[in-house]
């Protein structure tokens, strides 16, 4: 009995460690490629718009494909599916590591998007079907680190990669761990049922495609084409609008849809998925300003960037360690509440950095909302799929990622958008102060700070102003996030308390 007993928590403990590498794989590049783009783009002898659609490329391709995580895995086998999904991502990181030119590498990304996107949702399934209900939120942390830790560590890993071997070492990293996870994926995760008689619903993954994809790419290029002032920003909109009308009215009305609605009368798991939108947003939309304030404005080089960046991972892990102890002995939504506040309160003591804080203030905040993040995600996880009916779980967990994906690309071009539009407002309305009626003026130009009667004065001085604009505006940002996460605080109380089995010891 001790022996079989042992004998299963092993067989688990590798299963976990398997499909935990291919997670942190896929979750690695959404974010790790980013801070080799100035090196390609040199390389590739492309610009700036060229060179973003090697970003925009996997965006786009692994938001369309997720939905389709449910129907291949249940059609074609999940184990199968993610065997295959493990090879065409290993092989297309090495064909973009080896490419030649813009269009290759464009292509090869496209194609990792493809095979990478049913990679987290389906490791999400196998965590949560291996381990039983009362140590789902357990299985939860586990999976939770390498999505959660993966885009966090990204750009650090992504920056000392670049800097000291080769931006095409980005992609090359992933070949170990996709050996290791095929293997171990081959060897111990079963195979689930093949339901033969069920039938692909392309008219509706059409429609879901069109929606998706024009939605993610008026998300990526809205802020450099200026969003509604450009004609192609418009038909995006359009289009996706479209899509989605169209896939919701197909759904309802079709006796095999690509996506039951059935599958959203579970109210945890509606409200999960709102949940898990508003984590994206916040979760990557910190990490996107968080950069540029610290090269920029505080004058960080890179590599430093990354080191300072990186203890917002550790900040995560160790909330998920302390979530994991905690399985079923506090409510789930405690543990959501808790951390969204802990979340908000970091976001608050963001927007009192000036240009004076030091190293530790940011890695201080940065711990701080790691950690309230990591103890958000896990439980929220936990509780959105206990009382989902197992045969939606392919599904569900599609749609968990998918959310995510959408939040974190809209909460990116908000804050963007946002910074820029803030970053002219403030700048016209420090100016408005600077009259020759301005004591503090006066007294700066007396102490020979400033000389606004010589052309070298007035850029010194509009530099400043630039400067401190800028500051306003990323601290405007912050706040912002804020005020989301303290939103969804009132969602609590729709999320109905997990089964009584969920919450044993």
């Amino acid at each position: 009995m001790v022996i079989a007993e042992k004998s299963s928590l092993g067989h688990k403990g590798f299963v976990t460690l398997s499909v935990m590498l291919a997670t942190i794989m896929q979750a690695l590049d959404t974010t790790i490629a980013n801070v080799a783009l100035p090196h390609m783009q040199g390389s590739m002898s492309a610009t700036q718009d060229q060179i973003s659609w090697v970003l925009t490329s996997y965006i786009v391709a692994s938001a369309i494909f997720l939905p389709m995580t449910g129907f291949l895995a249940e059609r074609f086998g999940r184990k199968k599916l993610f065997l295959w999904s493990v090879i065409g991502f290993t092989i297309t990181s090495m064909l973009c590591g080896a490419a030649q030119n813009l269009p290759q590498i464009v292509l090869f990304r496209l194609l990792q998007g493809v095979f990478g996107a049913a990679l987290v949702p389906l490791s999400q399934a196998i965590l949560l079907d291996t381990y039983p209900k009362e140590k789902h939120s357990s299985a939860m942390a586990m999976w939770g680190v390498g999505v959660m830790l993966g885009p966090i560590l990204g750009p650090s890993l992504g920056g000392w990669l670049t800097e000291y071997y080769n931006w095409r070492w980005v992609f090359y990293i992933n070949l170990p761990f996709g050996i290791l996870a095929f293997m171990g994926i081959l060897f111990f995760v079963k195979e689930t049922p093949v339901n033969h008689a069920r039938r692909f619903d392309l008219l509706g993954f059409a429609f879901l495609s069109l929606g998706i994809g024009a939605l993610q790419m008026m998300l990526d290029r809205g802020e450099v084409l200026d969003w509604f002032h450009s004609s192609e920003i418009v038909i995006e909109l359009i289009l996706a609008s479209f899509g989605f009308y169209l896939f919701i009215a197909h759904i309802f009305t079709h006796k095999q849809p690509f996506i039951e609605p059935a599958i959203f009368k579970d109210r945890n798991f509606s409200m999960g998925l709102m949940f898990m939108f508003i984590i994206g947003i916040i979760l990557l939309a910190t990490m996107a300003l968080l950069p540029p304030f610290l090269q920029n404005l505080l004058g960080y080089p890179v590599i430093d960037v990354g080191l300072v960046m990186a203890p917002r991972g550790v900040g995560v892990m160790i909330a998920m360690i302390m979530v994991g102890k905690l399985a079923g002995k506090i409510d789930p939504r405690k543990q959501v509440i808790f951390g969204l506040s802990l979340t908000a309160f970091s976001l608050w003591e963001m927007t009192l950095f000036d240009l004076n804080i030091s190293a530790w203030d940011v890695i201080r905040t940065s711990m701080v909302q790691g950690f309230g993040l990591g103890f958000v995600f896990v439980p929220l996880s936990a509780i959105s799929f206990s009382t989902l009916n197992q045969r939606y779980r392919n599904e569900g967990t599609a749609l968990f990622s998918l959310t995510r994906n959408i939040g974190s690309s809209i909460g990116i071009s908000i804050v963007i958008s946002q910074l820029q539009q803030n970053i002219q407002k403030n700048h016209a309305a420090f100016a408005d102060y600077i009259t020759s009626f301005s004591l503090p003026l006066k007294e700066a130009m007396q102490a020979g700070v400033w000389n606004i009667h010589t052309t070298q004065g007035l850029a010194a001085l509009n530099g400043e102003l630039t400067k401190q604009a800028a500051t306003l505006a990323y601290l405007q940002d912050f706040r912002l996030m804020m005020w989301i996460t303290l939103a969804a605080l009132p969602l609590i109380v729709f999320l109905k308390a997990p089964p009584k089995q969920a919450k044993k010891a």
